[in-house]
């Protein structure tokens, strides 16, 4: 568990104890059942996760930003899959003045939540 995740766990606890109601945050956790697909759809859209849309305008998102370009036709961008995951893992790479975050260089996410959110982007 990370530590932003664990801060986070301890807060929704406090805030139990505080007001009585359980808050529940989604995670990818709360998909297990899902397939991958739905996975990365869950961390793309979740705001405390890959928080894609903060930037991108993709797949029906609320509320986009337009810092980043638009995440459509990925497969014809990114026609090679490892490229994308190597883009989401460290952007600086091929663009060191990108603003881009480095999500797996971060550690922001873990290796299995960017290979979600790959296979996911990768349908758009």
């Amino acid at each position: 568990m990370t530590k932003y995740r664990k801060s986070l766990a301890s807060l929704v606890g406090t805030l139990t104890l505080l007001t009585g109601t359980i808050l529940t945050v989604p995670t990818v956790n709360a998909v297990d059942g899902a397939s991958n697909i739905e996975k990365g759809k869950a961390i793309a859209f979740g705001r405390t996760q890959g928080n894609c849309l903060t930037c991108h305008v993709m797949d029906n998102g609320e509320s986009p930003g337009n810092l980043g370009p638009p995440l459509i036709a990925m497969k014809a961008r990114f026609p090679d899959k490892a490229k994308l995951r190597a883009q989401i893992w460290d952007p600086t790479v091929a663009n060191p003045e990108s603003a881009m975050v480095p999500f797996g260089k971060h550690k922001v996410l873990t290796e299995e939540e960017i290979d979600y959110l790959v296979d996911y982007i990768w349908t758009l």
